[in-house]
């Protein structure tokens, strides 16, 4: 899978992002070994450098882990995980708002958009 990134944000940012998103959804489970560093690098199409400081701050997150001569590995501490979920999912619902509220829109009408928009998504499920 390529790694799309945008001009809009660090690129080691965005890296930090999506290996986030992966470990918080499962695609990168808990304590499994990471690609090494250059790897990785050469996955996403950027330079070692830009990769070991996403990576860097993943370990302050408490995401990541080093173990000596045996590279990085996801953190095991679920705590961990469903903290890091935790947030990210207040700060999205509280982008969600933000841009409804732009729109015009109470908070009521936005959540009301966000049901809808669930209901709709389980009807395409099923006529998948």
């Amino acid at each position: 899978m390529a790694w799309q990134f945008t001009s809009s944000r660090p690129i080691y940012q965005q890296i930090v992002d999506e290996i986030e998103l992966r470990i918080l959804n499962g695609t990168y489970e808990m304590g499994m070994r990471l690609p090494s560093v250059r790897d990785l690098a050469m996955l996403a199409a950027v330079n070692p450098n830009t990769m070991q400081r996403a990576l860097s701050e993943l370990e302050e997150m408490g995401l990541v882990s080093t173990q000596r001569n045996a590279g990085r590995t996801v953190t095991t501490d679920e705590e961990a995980v469903k903290r890091a979920r935790s947030a990210k999912a207040d700060l999205l619902a509280g982008t969600f708002l933000l841009q409804m509220k732009s729109l015009g829109l109470t908070k009521e009408e936005a959540l009301k958009r966000l049901e809808q928009g669930d209901s709709k998504e389980g009807e395409n499920e099923r006529n998948s």
